[in-house]
């Protein structure tokens, strides 16, 4: 006997969905196969099938994640190059200063 199915929409960013079309697709199966799978593990294991936490980031790293986010933000004015050579002398005098 056939099992009766339904139709499933979902609504996704195209680059994340064309993404993951990419990589499912490198492991022999559909977007509606993974999703199918992902679904059936969540079954058999009554709830998510994957370990699902806030992320603990150290006081150095989420320093630096707000300060990516304030100059994205232009809440700071980043220094900026105008060539690599330029960036690199510099990084190259920081590093003889801290020898010193």
């Amino acid at each position: 006997m056939a099992l009766k199915t339904a139709n499933f929409n979902m609504r996704m960013e195209s680059q994340k969905k064309a993404d993951a079309e990419q990589l499912f697709g490198a492991l022999g199966m559909t977007l509606p196969q993974a999703v199918n799978m992902f679904i059936s593990q969540s079954l058999l294991v009554g709830g998510m099938p994957f370990t699902s936490r806030l992320p603990h980031f150290n006081r150095e790293t989420e320093a630096a994640m707000q300060e990516s986010l304030d100059i994205a933000s232009d809440k700071v004015k980043a220094k900026s190059y105008t060539s690599a050579a330029e960036l690199f002398q510099e990084l190259d005098q920081e590093m003889e200063d801290e020898e010193c």
